[in-house]
């Protein structure tokens, strides 16, 4: 009887922890969010007057979540402002746009009206063939950019509600986890994009595509572009890029694989996934980073002697992004080790595959840097991708000053040579013994 009571508590005991987790990471965040629309009458200009106002949107997975009656609007923020935003996919709960209640960092958020219409471009045309809008788009329509703490999360939605109304469904959704990606050379690249579409909307079923483009310094061209109706790519996709074509269909994976990082590679990537009448996208920052390589020429340096000038130079080569310091360290005999400065540092070079290089020419006055017996060279280049370090030894002979060291060396080599004379006039001196004795006993 007491074991049943246990294995009824201790079964009560995991529906309620596991009851309590679900409800801890399904909670859906009370956004506050930046409302921006185009002043009315005010067109002209390149740029469009804008106005922005404070909104909330109240995020659930589920629309009987609550009711929007039983919500009462904060002071500052007007009733036609706060959104309940219906989100099946949980996309909008993930914990980087949830902070911690009192958290003083927020998660960015804008919202803006959206007109849906059919797209121009070849390898979307096919998604909205029919030469009419369905009666499904007329409705208040809605997007919305976020951006999580920490950068962990970008989210943009589509969102529709019934016209006249602030109860608004998630109709597509486009995310990644990789707002900021670097890579080494040569490595394979994953720039995360995923999307979802509602399935119980009437554009879900009509096919959907997907174009990654790139923008650096307001240059801009076309990656990939996929069109998931016909599955057809279009004639423009570069070499080396691709997606995983079964896991996009399957489960909305659009990320981009660049098979081999390149330095032409560093830039903004956008990942753009069109429904028909409507799209959304999110932006990757790719930043290829390469540390440089080190060499000191000559090497090994030439015997100094005091009052001599060597010539020294430091190549650092294949790096990027640009930025490199380059300085010079030396090590006496002592072991302290004190800095010598960047020497006369040349300009960048630009190598074909886009990495840099450049060099530090040292003087160094053997008596006026005070370098004793000499020491350890060495040549430091700090970089962005960490820092690399190159070092020679450097001799100097006839110092005015022998070290204790030096001076039993000499004493040492003293005491062999005064072996070796003695060694040889004892021979000698015996050799000429032996002869006398040789011609005494021949004149007997």
């Amino acid at each position: 009887m007491i074991m049943s009571n246990f294995s009824t508590i201790y079964k009560l005991s995991l529906v309620a922890a596991f009851c309590f987790v679900q409800a801890y990471s399904s909670s859906c965040p009370l956004m506050e969010c930046w409302f921006v629309q185009e002043k009315v009458g005010r067109g002209g200009g390149l740029t469009a007057p804008t106005t922005q106002e404070k909104s909330l949107l109240h995020i659930r997975t589920d629309a009987h979540s609550h009711s929007a009656e039983s919500l009462k609007a904060p002071s500052d923020i007007s009733p036609d402002r706060i959104y309940f935003i219906t989100d099946p996919a949980g996309t909008l709960c993930h914990r980087s746009l949830n902070p911690s209640k009192g958290s003083i960092n927020k998660p960015l958020c804008e919202i803006n009206p959206f007109l849906p219409q059919p797209s121009t471009l070849k390898w979307v045309a096919a998604l909205t063939d029919s030469a009419t809008s369905p009666i499904y788009l007329q409705a208040d329509w809605f997007s919305t950019a976020h951006q999580g703490l920490d950068e962990q999360l970008t989210v943009s939605t589509i969102t529709r509600a019934p016209s006249g109304t602030r109860e608004h469904d998630v109709i597509l959704s486009v995310t990644s986890k990789t707002v900021s990606v670097q890579s080494r050379l040569g490595e394979p690249v994953l720039l995360d994009c995923g999307f979802w579409a509602d399935p119980s909307s009437p554009l879900s079923g009509s096919g959907f595509a997907v174009e990654w483009r790139y923008q650096f310094r307001g240059n801009g061209r076309l990656v990939l572009a996929y069109d998931g109706k016909t599955d057809r790519l279009a004639d423009a996709q570069e070499e080396g890029a691709t997606l995983d074509y079964e896991d996009l269909h399957k489960r909305g994976n659009a990320s981009l694989i660049l098979q081999e990082a390149k330095v032409r590679h560093s830039g903004l990537y956008i990942c753009t996934v069109y429904l028909p009448y409507v799209v959304a996208q999110v932006a990757v920052n790719l930043e290829i980073v390469e540390p440089p390589s080190l060499s000191i020429h000559p090497s090994p340096l030439p015997l100094a002697v005091p009052g001599q000038t060597l010539s020294v130079q430091c190549e650092a080569s294949g790096f990027a992004p640009l930025s490199l310091e380059l300085s010079w360290e030396f090590k006496g005999a002592d072991g302290k080790s004190r800095p010598l400065g960047s020497g006369s540092v040349t300009g960048h070079r630009q190598a074909t595959d886009g990495t840099y290089s450049q060099s530090s020419r040292l003087e160094l006055d053997t008596t006026a840097l005070d370098l004793g017996r000499g020491g350890e060279l060495t040549c430091v280049a700090a970089h962005f991708g960490g820092t690399r370090r190159a070092s020679v030894t450097l001799n100097v002979i006839g110092f005015s000053a022998p070290s204790i060291e030096d001076s039993m060396a000499m004493v040492g080599v003293a005491l062999v040579l005064y072996g070796l004379i003695k060694f040889v006039s004892w021979t000698f001196t015996s050799s000429d013994s032996d002869e006398a004795d040789k011609q005494d006993k021949k004149d007997k």
